[in-house]
This record gives C-alpha cells, structure tokens and sequence, in this order.
C-alpha cells in the first residue's frame, strides 16, 4: 500500500500545480479581478472567489450537479454520467497507447484505428438486421477486426521493412480520415435524402445498454472499457505473450538472442493495440454516436497519447487519467456557460498536468520531495529503436 501510494504522489501533485497554475491564469484573467489592484486584499479576494466559481461549474459539470435534482437525485448525476460517456473511448484509445508503448512502440495511429473501428461498427450496425445483443456483438467484433489489421499491418512494415511506427501511423491517420470522407460520400454509406456527410444511424438492436436508465447517456461502453483495462493489465503481467512484449520493448536484441521472434511480437503487439483503439469507436458508435459523420474520431486518438503519459503507461493508470481528462471534457463547457471562462483553459489544464508529470523533477523540487518514486519512463525506443 505504502509503495502505491508512494507512486500516486506524483501525479497528484502534478494535478494539484496544474489547478493552481490554471487557478491565477482565471483569476488575473478577470478583468474584474484587474479592476482591484488598487486594493490588493480586495484583488487576491476577488481572485480567489473567480478561481473557486469557476472549479465549482467544472465539478457541477462532470461529477454533480444540485441544480439538476428537482427533477429527481439521479438527475444530479447527469453530468457524471456525460464524464464516463466521454472517458470510455478514451480508456480504450489511451490502452492502445501505452500497450504498444510497453512493446517499445509509439503507437499515434491509434485516431486512425478508432476511425476504422467506427467504420466497421456502423457498417455492421446500420446494413445488417440481427438479434439484440448478437448484434451489439457482431458489430464490436468487426470494428476490433477492421482497426486490428490497420494497426497490425503497421507492426507488419516495422517487421519485415525496418518502417518507423511513427511515420506509418502518422500517413495512415490521413488515409483513415480521408477515406472516412469518402466514404461517406458513397450510397453504402450516406444515409438517403442527405447529401452532407452523415451515415445511417445503427439499429437498436446493435445499440449498447444504458447503465442508469435512458435518461442518462451513460452506457455498457465503460464497463467494457474497464473489462479491456483488466484483460491489458493480465495480459502484461499474466500471460507469455505480455513477457514477450516487455521484453522485446525492453531490449530487442537481447529478446531475439533469448529466442522471442521480435518481428512476431511487434505484429502481434500492433493488431492488439489497433483492436483496443477499434473497440473504442465501436462504443463511440454503438454508445453516445449513432450515426456516423466525418468527425467521429474527434480528438481521441492523440488525446490518447496524453493520457497513456499520465497513467505512465500502466492500465490502472490510463483508466484514471481517461476520467480526468473525461472530466475535463464534460466540465469544460458548464464551467464556460457559468462563468464566460475560455473554454481554452481546459486544455491548458491538460497541457499543465503533462508538463508536470514529464517533469518529475520539477514537482521534487517545489514540493521539497525526495524519497517519491518518479517511475518508468514509457516512451518508446525512439528513431533508433
């Protein structure tokens, strides 16, 4: 417990210098606040109640929300419901992320692969008629399969070809979004009478369940996420294939003297790793997103390499850092309505708290830190790997 613990220090102290850091920038925002640097008691006054009004609209945003309860407690959770709605893909995403990282690979392809994982969940929900749950099934299975062979085919060129991951997966996000594009200009795809980009929404039947009843968005999409978190974390430190791979991203030539087949495990490691990212545009599909337009793949799959950073590329790690920045996310918006804060400072949020987890020594520097386990590194091997 002492060791976890000594491990969790870091990252929250880094949140907590991102809040304060993101506090003053709010604050001395304000022209309100400017206006009292006559009276500087009155200023830090003012500051701090706009600081403080501002983190209360981003938690009445994505945790709860009295003001939602007349229409009964559970309404209350509707913003946290929007939070798990926004952190299930990037659970899935952020897996993706720091499972190849694990494998000594940079995966940024993983916004390509949610693409073709969305591909494949809507083509399967919206042309084919099947049973409830079979269909929800058939649908996850094919955008894990389609993203899988997106993902495994760049583990392939690295195998056989010395390609780099980074610049594959970087072109093959342009061919995913663009043939998203096309895609949706196609009578398969464009749903009729429409001639904007936008698919037919999947069927019922392929839909996933909500957890809290229809009022809530909140759906099956984070169970599944979580379920992926613990099938990673056995996989890495349970299973043959997870020692192949740290062993491989630990040392490549060592493994290969051992008699692990590298280019094996880098394809391997890089179908499962597009899977994850695909099941993430499934539950985007299947979820919170029936109908598939060309901006599906929003931002998940390059937040996802922020938040496989900030979970230090661990599986626990990732499913708590999907939720702050799902948080984030959901909170942003409620906290810009309620007190005109840029919507930008959200992302600065998020800027901070990886600056500070990328600068361990920095955070033992301020805090007067010393016996704190700074961690792992978990980047990739880099251009010469």
């Amino acid at each position: 417990m002492k060791k976890f613990l000594n491990k969790l220090a870091l990252p929250v102290l880094a949140f907590a210098m991102a809040l304060f850091v993101s506090g003053l920038l709010v604050a001395f925002s304000d022209s309100k606040v400017l206006a009292l640097k006559g009276s500087p008691l009155s200023m830090i006054a003012k500051a701090f109640s706009t600081a403080g009004n501002a983190y209360w609209a981003l938690f009445r945003g994505s945790i709860f929300d009295p003001q939602l309860t007349e229409a009964g407690f559970l309404h209350g959770f509707y913003p946290l419901s929007e939070t798990l709605v926004a952190a299930s893909p990037l659970i899935l995403t952020g897996l993706s992320v720091a499972l190849a990282f694990k494998a000594g690979l940079f995966n940024i392809g993983a916004q390509g692969q949610f693409i073709a994982g969305a591909i494949g969940a809507s083509y399967v929900g919206f042309h084919f008629q099947m049973p409830i749950v079979i269909h929800s099934i058939a649908a996850i299975a094919a955008a894990m399969a389609c993203a899988g062979l997106y993902g495994g085919f760049v583990g392939f060129l690295k195998a056989r070809t010395g390609a780099h991951e980074v610049i594959v997966t970087i072109m093959l996000n342009y061919v995913a979004g663009y043939f998203l594009l096309w895609l949706l200009s196609t009578e398969a795809f464009l749903r009729p009478g429409r001639q904007d980009p936008l698919a037919p929404e999947v069927r019922v039947s392929s839909r996933l369940p909500h957890l809290f009843g229809t009022e809530l968005r909140a759906n099956l999409g984070f169970i599944i996420a979580l379920l992926a978190a613990g099938a990673v974390w056995w996989l890495l430190n349970r299973s043959t294939w997870g020692f192949k791979f740290r062993a491989v991203g630990a040392n490549a030539a060592a493994s290969r003297t051992a008699g692990i087949s590298v280019g094996r495990s880098t394809t391997t490691v890089m179908f499962i790793a597009g899977a994850l990212a695909g099941l993430g545009g499934a539950v985007q599909i299947l979820g919170s997103e029936p109908a598939m337009t060309a901006g599906v793949g929003g931002s998940f799959g390059f937040d996802a390499i922020t938040v496989a950073l900030l979970g230090r590329g661990t599986p626990i790690g990732t499913v708590f850092a999907a939720l702050l920045f799902g948080a984030l996310r959901a909170g942003g918006l409620t906290m810009q309505a309620s007190t005109e804060t840029p919507l930008d400072l959200v992302l600065v949020i998020q800027a901070l708290v990886v600056l500070f987890i990328a600068a361990p020594a920095l955070i033992k520097a301020i805090f007067r830190l010393k016996n704190v386990d700074a961690g792992q590194a978990v980047a990739s091997k880099g251009w010469n790997g």
